[in-house]
């Protein structure tokens, strides 16, 4: 299995990042668009990552910001993300070829993604989904983002992979359903928001196993709703976790928030799995 790292808030650049990537024996950094330093406009110079990563002998995969919000129902907030994604996915056509040369060929470009939960209204008795409320917008939303991603990718062997995060909403569960459908689609199971959201959400990812293409490993606990700890700090059973990850040929991020948590993460792997 191809195992890799985040984008770390310690790290003021890809070099940081790319040094301790080697350091550690990983094979690839997931460069996450939340961060001013991997905004579009950054990534647009592809050139730099590609001569950065050529030289480390390591590869990619791409972490779209988390606000992303494809069904907002303001037209040109959906529309700038759109774009985002459109520019995201020609950013991965030109980085697909360091898969092929550090990576395993057989594994997909992974363009990983959140479900925006969408805002809600606070009733005196309850909370409304504005999403579930107007289901039948929300869900032309993603009819066209589907249409517009497999017209975008075309034949590439590029996947957006769709994270769960502190438990999926029915109308996302719909609306991850439809993109299922797509080859173009498939599933990062997070297994320490699984975690510390009590499970909720396994279920579903287990239904759609055959489209697992991505992990982010990390330790959770549920009782105490933690996740994003160094392995072997939490509760998951960590072993099983990665034999389904290993099932499904998927890769794995070792998703933890700090230098020294993502140190610990890989002394846990080479102490109880035996993988580097």
């Amino acid at each position: 299995m191809q195992y890799g790292m985040p984008t770390l808030i310690e790290n003021k650049s890809l070099t940081e990042n790319i040094n301790l990537c080697k350091e550690l024996g990983l094979n690839f950094i997931e460069l996450n668009m939340n961060f001013p330093e991997y905004q579009l406009n950054k990534l647009e110079n592809t050139e730099f990552f590609l001569d950065a990563a050529n030289t480390a002998g390591i590869y990619y995969t791409i972490h779209l910001d988390e606000n992303l919000n494809i069904a907002d129902f303001n037209e040109l907030v959906s529309h700038a993300y759109l774009e985002t994604t459109r520019r995201t996915i020609n950013v991965a056509k030109k980085m697909i070829g360091l898969r092929n040369l550090y990576g395993e060929a057989c594994q997909p470009f992974i363009i990983n993604m959140h479900m925006n939960h969408g805002i809600y209204i606070t009733l005196p008795n309850r909370k409304v989904q504005m999403y579930d409320r107007d289901f039948d917008i929300y869900i032309k939303s993603f009819e066209t983002f589907r249409t517009l991603c497999e017209e975008w990718i075309a034949d590439s062997e590029i996947v957006i992979a769709i994270e769960n995060t502190n438990g999926f909403r029915e109308y996302e569960k719909k609306a991850i359903e439809y993109l299922m459908q797509s080859d173009k689609f498939g599933l990062t199971w997070d297994i320490g928001h699984s975690k510390s959201v009590g499970e909720q959400d396994v279920p579903f990812i287990l239904r759609y196993q055959q489209k697992l293409v991505h992990f982010h490993i990390h330790d959770g606990s549920e009782l105490s709703s933690k996740n994003h700890l160094a392995l072997g700090d939490g509760e998951i059973d960590l072993k099983d976790r990665l034999g389904i990850a290993k099932e499904c040929d998927c890769r794995c991020v070792l998703e933890t928030k700090t230098i020294e948590a993502l140190r610990k993460s890989v002394r846990w792997l080479k102490n109880n799995v035996k993988v580097f």
